[in-house]
């Protein structure tokens, strides 16, 4: 494991606590990605958090650059958090390994407002195929690290319903947000039927 990696692992266990399960994925051509799980969060303590751990490993970079740059760019991992006991979320593992595999494998920079769509149910009978990528700083700090590296954020993912996919993509983001805020939809709720967007 790089440094970078046992960084950010030391920021998530200060933040979040122990992992009670990881799992690693690995695909043909990328770095070794692990999906972490920390249950027990949340005020009422209902919450299970799965985090990636290695898309931070290197920076993203743009995929129209000439020469990617090994030291500078945005480093992100990812924060998915759901309520427990509701759904069968172990299972997003693997979809959650892919999105943080997406910067090496299609050379896309991972950023607030992005949406990833994963092509499948993000669980099995999950309504949601895609994410919304949202604002860092909330739950897990940014994590510094020595200059020139740009600092690790932890971004959240939002599941949406593919209506509400289609709906961003016309409207932004920010719209989607507004609309969710509004209906004082349960955006951890891994059951949760799609906000009215007419």
């Amino acid at each position: 494991m790089s440094d970078v990696l046992e960084l950010v692992e030391a920021r998530l266990r200060t933040t979040l606590g122990e992992p009670d399960a990881r799992a690693a994925v690995t695909f043909l051509g990328t770095d070794r990605i692990e999906v972490l799980r920390f249950t027990g969060g949340g005020p009422d303590g209902d919450l299970v958090r799965y985090v990636t751990l290695g898309m931070s490993d290197r920076p993203m970079t743009d995929p129209t650059a000439v020469l990617a740059d090994p030291l500078r760019g945005p480093r992100a991992e990812l924060v998915l958090s759901v309520k427990a006991g509701r759904a069968d979320t172990a299972k997003v593992l693997r979809p959650l390994a892919v999105l943080a595999a997406s910067p090496q494998v299609e050379g896309v920079i991972v950023a607030p407002g992005a949406s990833l769509d994963v092509g499948e149910p993000l669980w099995p009978g999950a309504p949601f195929t895609s994410v919304l990528v949202a604002e860092p700083g909330g739950l897990v700090a940014d994590l510094e690290l020595d200059e020139p590296l740009d600092p690790v954020r932890f971004l959240p993912l939002l599941p949406m319903t593919p209506n509400e996919a289609a709906w961003k993509r016309v409207h932004g983001a920010e719209a989607l947000r507004e609309r969710w805020l509004t209906s004082g939809t349960d955006l951890r709720d891994p059951l949760r039927t799609g906000v009215a967007l007419t």
